[in-house]
């Protein structure tokens, strides 16, 4: 008798326990449209714990709380009002085992900010003019001296690359396929990319010269390198008709590789699966047999072949740049600036928010860094009128607005504080000239 008083009496305590841990779910959705509003940080107190949450694609954030003690929740967002509450858990809810809360966020109506200086840029020179050729694309040598990729009519025909040093064209070169675009490696080296081939750009001791090297080699082993430090080599398995990809890092000594980070599209990766659903059953057939023959998903081969072509999907941008031994990468579809170690290691994040709403700040998925200098700009263009703001890399906030002169300016780089840009006037028989601003 007296051991089914203890067993009894133990039930007893545990189902109490139970019942004093609850769960916390809460939900963050826009007064106004009534949106779920994700990348919402949430902090909850309770006592002594802290917990630090961020609300998924649904608004939403769970977590397991102690249910008789009182907790504040503190709501931050980039674009909302900051709110904060105090939830003194009922005994309802305490049996329920579930406290759910629904929070109305207000946009921000204004927000009072620091004086913003707009420098006008530097004087605008001529860097190349040519009455016979007009300047496509341009790459800028360690020296200074340019790679011109240029073309008297179009791009597809009589085609010439020019080693130019500001004053003479030193070297150049008639190119017998089409370039697409003229792209540098990690290490620097220029390539130019042609419809079936890549020539790569190399600097010998008589002058410059050109190679041909395999089109399938080059995308495969050579363009997914970003960049290395030390033994380190940082590389992506980027796949443009895919919207997730890693950031991973290997070692070149012992060739051992781990993957640093992690970029998705939540919401592009759950329409780019659900397009199998509504393909016709031939299709789907296909994408079964594809699954059977390579391994792949059938719901991955029907995104990549339909979806991918539709006006919905859009490339993933998250760009990775090197600055003395760290490296930085900008993951917009999470809101963070992350910053590594020369290892890989991930030392610390902050929130970006340049990208949002794009239409009104004329945001072009465009970030480029100064490889003198190491800083790094992000490009706008609204009705035209085109402008870069310094990206501070310890806050990912950014500095004064630097507008340019013309309207509409192309290939845009930046080199030792200087702004080089392919520009042609407006309904203007001038061909296109390369110019150059010094920033401010």
């Amino acid at each position: 008798m007296k051991i089914l008083a203890i067993v009894v009496s133990c039930l007893f305590w545990l189902n109490l326990n139970a019942q004093e841990i609850v769960v916390f779910e809460l939900q963050c959705i826009d007064k106004t449209t009534r949106e779920a509003i994700p990348n919402v940080q949430v902090l909850v107190q309770q006592g002594d714990s802290i917990f630090q949450r961020t609300t998924a694609l649904a608004g939403t954030v769970q977590l397991k709380i102690a249910g008789n003690v009182a907790f504040t929740v503190s709501i931050t967002h980039g674009y909302y009002e900051a709110e904060s509450l105090e939830i003194q858990p009922t005994k309802s809810a305490v049996v329920a085992g579930k406290i759910t809360k629904i929070v109305e966020l207000t946009k921000i109506k204004a927000k009072t900010l620091g004086e913003v200086n707009v420098y006008a840029p530097g004087a605008v020179e001529v860097v190349f003019q040519s009455e016979r050729l007009s300047v496509a694309d341009f790459e800028i040598f360690p020296t200074g001296e340019l790679l011109l990729l240029a073309y008297p009519k179009t791009l597809s025909k009589g085609s010439e690359l020019l080693v130019y040093n500001g004053k003479e064209i030193l070297q150049s070169f008639k190119l017998k396929e089409k370039p697409t675009e003229l792209i540098h490696d990690f290490r620097g080296n220029a390539h130019v990319v042609c419809e079936n081939g890549v020539y790569g750009i190399y600097r010998t001791a008589s002058g410059i010269g050109i190679s041909n090297i395999d089109k399938s080699y080059y995308m495969k082993y050579i363009f997914p390198v970003v960049d290395t430090i030390q033994t380190k080599l940082f590389f992506s398995n980027f796949n443009p008709v895919y919207p997730a990809f890693d950031y991973m890092a290997v070692d070149q000594l012992d060739s051992t590789y781990k993957v640093i980070l992690e970029i998705k599209d939540d919401l592009m990766m759950e329409l780019y699966r659900s397009e199998y659903k509504w393909v016709d059953v031939r299709t789907k057939l296909w994408a079964y047999n594809k699954q059977l023959e390579t391994g792949i998903d059938k719901e991955i081969w029907v995104g990549a072949n339909y979806f991918t072509n539709s006006v919905y999907y859009k490339q993933l941008y998250a760009p990775m740049f090197q600055r003395n031994d760290s490296v930085f990468v900008f993951d917009y579809y999470k809101d963070k600036l992350f910053t590594f170690d020369a290892f890989g290691n991930k030392v610390d994040s902050v929130s970006i928010f340049h990208h949002y709403q794009p239409k009104q700040t004329g945001w072009k998925r465009n970030v480029m860094q100064d490889k003198v200098t190491g800083e790094v700009y992000a490009f706008f263009e609204k009705g035209g009128i085109c402008s870069v703001q310094k990206i501070n890399l310890k806050t990912g906030v950014l500095g004064d607005k630097i507008q340019f002169e013309h309207k509409y300016i192309d290939k845009l780089a930046i080199h030792g504080n200087k702004a080089y840009y392919v520009y042609r006037p407006f309904e203007s028989a001038q061909k296109k000239f390369l110019y150059l601003t010094q920033l401010p």
